[in-house]
């Protein structure tokens, strides 16, 4: 299994995923989107997998604060806009190989488990 976790030190999601797969002596790989930012090829691949909308957490405050719910944006706008603030999106984004999860998937993370 070759996992990667995209997210925040900070945010809790982010350390459960993290800790379900330290619990099933999985190693993985963290990129903390603080300290180095999402490549604009790997997000648009988790939005191909799962789509725009399951990316944006419309319940955060950086969403709320600057009035997004109002505007009407491009996809490739919302691409630069996520990748320039990442509290925008709703974490953990976290890919095995060609698979992809957004926030805490517990019941897809167990089923790669199972088929490794």
């Amino acid at each position: 299994m070759n996992i990667q976790i995209f997210g925040l030190r900070n945010n809790s999601e982010c350390r459960k995923a993290e800790r379900f797969f330290a619990e099933r002596r999985i190693k993985v790989h963290f990129v903390d989107l603080k300290v180095k930012p999402i490549a604009p090829g790997e997000l648009r691949r988790f939005i191909e997998r799962l789509g725009l909308p399951a990316l944006i957490d419309t319940d955060s405050k950086p969403y709320r604060d600057d009035g997004l719910q109002y505007l009407r944006l491009s996809p490739e706008q919302w691409t630069q806009r996520l990748i320039a603030q990442p509290a925008l999106l709703r974490l953990p984004l976290v890919r095995n190989g060609q698979q992809f999860t957004v926030g805490a998937a517990e019941a897809e993370w167990k089923a790669w488990v199972a088929a490794s």
